[in-house]
């Protein structure tokens, strides 16, 4: 498990522009539950939710289009939902501390400086995530949902690969503790990293070079560390940002050519 390096970002960049039709997009975010057999009855309470009758433990990860895992945060008990999830989750502590890799893009004449993810419509309209409309009212809106939810498959596909890749995580945890249960989930989320990687499914793949690009490159960002988190922190909230690039990529996804189609 690794971060993306500048030269990881633009090489994701292209690969979902070119085959997806999203401009400045790093992947999808989403969460998944892992049912826990021997969760503590004392405990069941607190890891049990409505619409999961057994106790469950949460995992939250990031993929791209190629099912790469770039970020997993997996302990959250399973009677939260997303939002509380994303909450506690350290996939913008990168974007607060200002060590994540530059990653500038343009959408109609509007410049952006944050990635962006797609996300599922329980999500709050953030700088940085990107939903679909439940009710999408012309044909542009229509189309850009439509589109946003055939990329976010991406993340329910890594999931299901994931799953049927190491039927352990398919079947309810016989553990006791909960400190197992991450071992294994991380130790899963490496081995499928490595698989693609290894069947040279990966679009991007780690070479010597990428540790001497980031050691120059941090350098650059280190300036950025000195901001107050709580300012970048409501910038990655901001609504104004979300919603104008919400037009801007409904744009963007309506003036694509006719013959565009997703290739899967």
């Amino acid at each position: 498990m690794r971060s993306p390096t500048t030269t990881d970002v633009a090489r994701i960049y292209s690969a979902h522009e070119e085959k997806l039709g999203f401009k400045g997009m790093l992947g999808s975010i989403d969460c998944m539950h892992w049912e826990w057999k021997n969760c503590p009855v004392a405990h069941k309470g607190q890891y049990t939710r409505g619409d999961h009758k057994k106790p469950t433990i949460m995992l939250e990860a990031v993929a791209s289009y190629d099912l790469w895992i770039w970020h997993a945060f997996f302990g959250m008990a399973g009677s939260n939902n997303d939002i509380n999830v994303l909450n506690q989750s350290p996939v913008f502590d990168a974007l607060k501390k200002g060590t994540a890799p530059s990653a500038p893009f343009e959408i109609n004449g509007h410049q952006y400086t944050k990635v962006y993810y797609l996300a599922d419509g329980i999500y709050l309209d953030w700088a940085t995530l990107i939903k679909g409309m439940s009710c999408p009212t012309d044909e542009p809106r229509i189309k850009f949902t439509r589109f946003q939810a055939s990329a976010r498959k991406d993340i329910e596909r890594a999931f299901g690969v994931l799953q049927g890749r190491f039927h352990i995580l398919s079947q309810p945890s016989r553990t006791l503790k909960v400190n197992k249960m991450r071992r294994v989930m991380e130790c899963c989320l490496i081995l499928h990293n490595m698989i693609l990687e290894d069947n040279d499914f990966a679009l991007c793949k780690w070479e010597e070079r990428f540790i001497t690009e980031e050691r120059a490159n941090r350098a650059q960002r280190v300036r950025n560390k000195g901001r107050d988190q709580d300012v970048v922190t409501r910038e990655i909230r901001y609504r104004a940002v979300h919603d104008q690039l919400t037009e801007d990529l409904i744009e963007h996804i309506w003036n694509l050519p006719t013959a565009f189609r997703r290739t899967n």
